[in-house]
């Protein structure tokens, strides 16, 4: 990221800081995916590039080289390859279909996002890489795809469907975008099974509820594993997986917090504030609510 990267006209600071606590520590500002993005605008995760991912700590060891390697996951459970015409949606500022060209080059990527400032800034750094005429970046809803029928091999989401109004919807569209035989993967937000024990499955329900009004997450797409199976199922997939990475997910971002300095001093001062507390619990107290998926489906042939 340059100085020139920018998304947008800037805040003034008291501006954005009241926005921000605001949306997170209050019920008085519900934002849209849209405008959360918008908020949080460059203040990524990463020091290379603009992800803004968990990322995956199978074999990583900092921020850069696991949200590198979710998209990596992604590109690879979808065997993506050259003879590919990719549909990602959601794509941030599109580090994973740069990153998807350089690992395995398929034929061409078309991106759709809901955050015009998110687009602006990505096809900007799309073209400086020149890769502008096989990375085509729209403004556009996963839920009403500005695409034909049966128009791509692989629709891919990393880490963004939970904001979806709804999942169902877009599972309708992701069927109806891909041709015979195409594969649907998604990285994803979902509800952990319920904890035993009354007192610990409250607190999975109060924090999914504070979890899905900060983040934009509509009521129906509150899924666990199996009906996240049967949403896919009802769309006309099969040959479909959903399975749960959660443990090579939540555990690495929270070791990463309380390790990294500089990954803390890249969030936004409001955003970091709710980690003095949170580190001093472990990872699956923390994250006892969430499910974290890797999910695979094939349209029929």
């Amino acid at each position: 990221m340059t100085a020139s990267e920018t998304v947008g006209p800037p805040r003034g600071r008291v501006r954005e800081a009241l926005d921000y606590v605001l949306w997170a520590y209050t019920p008085f500002r519900p934002m849209s995916a849209r405008d959360i993005y918008d908020l949080v605008s460059t203040n990524a995760f990463t020091a290379r590039g603009l992800y803004l991912n968990l990322g995956y700590w199978k074999t990583a060891r900092t921020i850069d080289q696991a949200c590198e390697a979710l998209a990596a996951l992604v590109g690879n459970t979808a065997a993506m390859g050259g003879d590919d015409e990719v549909v990602d949606v959601g794509f941030g500022f599109a580090d994973q279909d740069m990153l998807w060209m350089q690992l395995f080059a398929p034929r061409r990527i078309t991106g759709l996002n809901v955050t015009p400032s998110q687009v602006r800034l990505a096809r900007a750094r799309v073209a400086r890489l020149g890769l502008a005429d096989r990375i085509e970046l729209l403004e556009g809803s996963a839920t009403a795809m500005p695409l034909a029928d049966a128009s791509c091999d692989i629709v891919t989401a990393v880490e963004c469907a939970f904001h979806f109004d709804t999942r169902e919807r877009f599972f309708a569209e992701a069927f109806r975008v891909l041709r015979p035989g195409g594969r649907l993967v998604l990285a994803d937000v979902i509800r952990n099974a319920p904890e035993p024990g009354g007192f610990r499955r409250r607190v999975q329900e109060v924090t999914w509820a504070a979890f899905a009004r900060t983040f934009a997450v509509p009521p129906a797409n509150a899924d666990r594993r199996e009906g996240y199976a049967g949403k896919l199922r009802a769309a006309g997939f099969t040959d479909l997986r959903v399975d749960s990475i959660r443990a090579l997910v939540f555990p690495g971002w929270h070791r990463a917090m309380g390790e990294d300095a500089a990954l803390r001093r890249r969030l936004h001062l409001a955003g970091r504030l709710p980690y003095r507390l949170l580190l001093r619990l472990d990872a699956n107290t923390v994250y006892s609510a969430f499910d974290y998926v890797l999910a695979v489906a094939r349209k029929p042939a």
